[in-house]
């Protein structure tokens, strides 16, 4: 069972609100205790399907590792039917250590970002050709799509991807101040039999 120093709230400082939906979901008891987790009986009958975090530890990092840990895999892997899927989560220009790259850099967060996504699906014995969907985050829209899409553009046809893969943009407020853009992508590759 997990103890509350394990947790990074305090138990004691809880507004109302927090303490009735943790009573709710089953993780405090009425008088603020912590309560062990039980495995959903729905699993016992039916296992969730097989999960596996994909790691690139020579370029990123991974996310709980940060000074301030956040809760995520940086990719994750899993099979459907004949397919294995790779769900990237939104990665930017970090390195090895935890650290941002390029700050202040738009052009090089770009294609570190793109380096970090590369070896991700390498990871995976994937590629960009196996990306079907990426979902883009710039800080600022406005000032920095058209040189977004020109990497983009250049990288993507240095990498002779046709079709493109399906594509949005978003400007958006990133996890950190120095990082200028994120990207998430999917990837799908079909498992030889």
């Amino acid at each position: 069972m997990i103890n509350t120093k394990e947790l990074l709230i305090d138990l004691d400082k809880l507004t109302d609100g927090e303490k009735e939906e943790m009573i709710k979901l089953g993780i405090l008891s009425e008088d603020n205790q912590l309560k062990q987790y039980v495995y959903p009986s729905l699993h016992r009958k039916r296992p969730p399907i097989p999960k596996q975090a994909i790691h690139a530890p020579e370029v990123i990092n991974e996310a709980y590792n940060y000074k301030k840990p956040s809760s995520f895999s940086r990719a994750l892997s899993f099979d459907l039917a004949d397919h294995k899927i790779l769900l990237v989560s939104g990665t930017a220009s970090v390195n090895e250590m935890g650290k941002p790259e390029h700050i202040g850099d738009f052009k090089a967060q770009t294609w570190r970002t793109y380096r970090n996504i590369t070896n991700l699906l390498k990871a995976e014995g994937m590629s960009w050709h196996d990306v079907v969907r990426t979902t883009n985050y710039l800080r600022d829209m406005e000032r920095d799509y058209a040189e977004f899409n020109k990497i983009r553009t250049s990288f993507f046809r240095w990498l002779e991807l046709d079709p493109l893969p399906a594509s949005t943009g978003i400007q958006a407020i990133l996890c950190w101040n120095t990082l200028l853009v994120e990207i998430e992508a999917i990837a799908i590759k079909k498992i030889n039999n």
